[in-house]
């Protein structure tokens, strides 16, 4: 009774795949993870992911750490920042991002799903508009958006081939709606500065692993059929994604933006580094 009403829209629209990938992601199925570590007590499991996830995301250096956040600090009270008097964000933006927010995700922290929003009175999104632009106006986020829950995801496809461990799972952030819908209008407002290189792959919409390995392809076959030998380096940075101290991040991106301030470079794939400091000025 809990997924009838979505598996019966997804019936009225005569929409297949949308009603079996319902189907299959809200119902039991055979590969289903009951044991990690070699404990099946789900009270220990848990644990055993507190522990691991809060490995993952800290600090390999503590000393290093507390002298890369006391100079970012001082590099921030000199930084000048974004002037956002010609930023809003209005109830027409905040209305469009609420009405394309995909169904059917995952509840957040505080039990509120993409729906509540979607299906909510229409002054939501006016209510929302002016906090957005008091936290534009304030440079604060509230304490809510940063909190979120991790739900582990098995990398492997079958569980029960192996013994699993907790570096078995993908650990997913489920963070708050309101904060998701406040993202996407910084993102949509700002998206037009956020320039890469060509050669970049990741984290980029369109682009995925198939395009580095054609690219790879080509290179190393123009260069074999002109005689030439090719010889390929990968590295894979064990948690390099969450290890990355943020600190250093904005340092480097502080001292990117003044010299493209001073050269007048802007509008090139630096100023999308420029404008990434310059929005966590505002954050």
């Amino acid at each position: 009774m809990i997924y009838t009403n979505e598996l019966n829209d997804a019936v009225i629209k005569k929409n297949g795949s949308a009603f079996w990938k319902c189907w299959k992601s809200k119902f039991e199925h055979s590969n289903k993870c009951l044991e990690v570590d070699g404990c099946v007590d789900a009270d220990i499991v848990a644990n055993k992911f507190v522990e691991y996830f809060a490995t993952c995301y800290s600090c390999n250096n503590v000393s290093q750490s507390e002298t890369l956040r006391s100079e970012y600090t001082t590099m921030r009270e000199k930084y000048c920042g974004f002037p956002c008097a010609d930023v809003s964000f209005d109830v027409e933006l905040v209305s469009k991002i609420i009405f394309d927010l995909k169904r059917g995700k995952a509840a957040d922290i505080d039990g509120l799903s993409n729906e509540h929003l979607i299906f909510c009175h229409p002054v939501l999104p006016m209510i929302l508009s002016r906090l957005f632009q008091i936290i534009l106006r304030t440079r604060h986020i509230p304490s809510g958006f940063n909190r979120s829950y991790i739900v582990p995801i098995p990398k492997p496809k079958d569980v029960h081939s192996r013994a699993m461990t907790c570096n078995d799972f993908r650990g997913i952030a489920i963070s708050p709606v309101i904060a998701k819908v406040f993202e996407h209008c910084f993102l949509s407002k700002f998206n037009s500065f956020f320039v890469t290189e060509e050669n970049q792959f990741g984290f980029k919409k369109g682009f995925s692993c198939s395009h580095a390995i054609h690219t790879i392809r080509e290179f190393s076959d123009r260069h074999v059929i002109s005689g030439c030998t090719v010889n390929l380096c990968t590295i894979d940075l064990s948690k390099a994604f969450d290890k990355v101290n943020h600190d250093a991040l904005f340092i480097k991106l502080i001292k990117k933006a003044y010299i493209s301030s001073i050269t007048g470079n802007f509008g090139k794939p630096i100023s999308m580094l420029q404008q990434l400091c310059k929005m966590y000025y505002l954050l």
